[in-house]
């Protein structure tokens, strides 16, 4: 089947949509609901638009396409720029679009997402620690924690993007 742009010209159709391996949630139920309470959690008391960009970043690492599809709508429901939301993955390139704190969560989100790389450094969470108070910087590590686990079952499940509304599971 060919489809068509709006001046008519003829374009391969899109690539099938695999299935999910696995639906994890519907055989794990209880899994499932803990992680969306532990969401929950680790989101109270950060800024939303800063929670959006740690989750993308941390789902472009992971590769995790329904997190990107899922956060990315999230962000610019919740304001985010198309433009910063671009940047992302590309921010130590692009810090001029983040703001000193927002850097030091991005790179936070980095190293706690690539730990075959070693520990978190000392000047990362240094760094981190001196742009967000003790509470806040936990809940910051959690969001990077939960949102790498969710990556985790999306990756491996073979969870299909595209389907997400802003704001359905927030």
């Amino acid at each position: 089947m060919t489809t068509y742009t709006e001046n008519s010209t003829p374009q391969a159709p899109y690539a099938p949509e695999p299935p999910a391996r696995l639906e994890w949630a519907k055989h794990a139920p209880e899994v499932y609901k803990a992680m969306i309470r532990l969401d929950a959690a680790a989101r109270r008391g950060l800024d939303p638009k800063l929670y959006e960009l740690v989750k993308i970043r941390a789902s472009q690492i992971n590769h995790c396409a329904l997190c990107l599809d899922m956060h990315t709508k999230d962000a610019l429901a919740a304001g985010e720029s198309v433009e910063r939301i671009v940047q992302l993955a590309a921010w130590e390139e692009s810090r001029a679009f983040y703001t000193e704190r927002e850097l030091a969560a991005l790179e936070l989100t980095e190293a706690v997402t690539v730990l075959t790389d070693g520990f978190v450094p000392d000047e990362v969470y240094a760094k981190a620690a001196a742009h967000f108070e003790e509470a806040e910087l936990a809940q910051l590590i959690a969001a990077i924690t939960v949102i790498n686990a969710w990556n985790r079952f999306g990756v491996t499940c073979r969870m299909a993007p595209g389907h997400y509304r802003p704001g359905q599971h927030g």
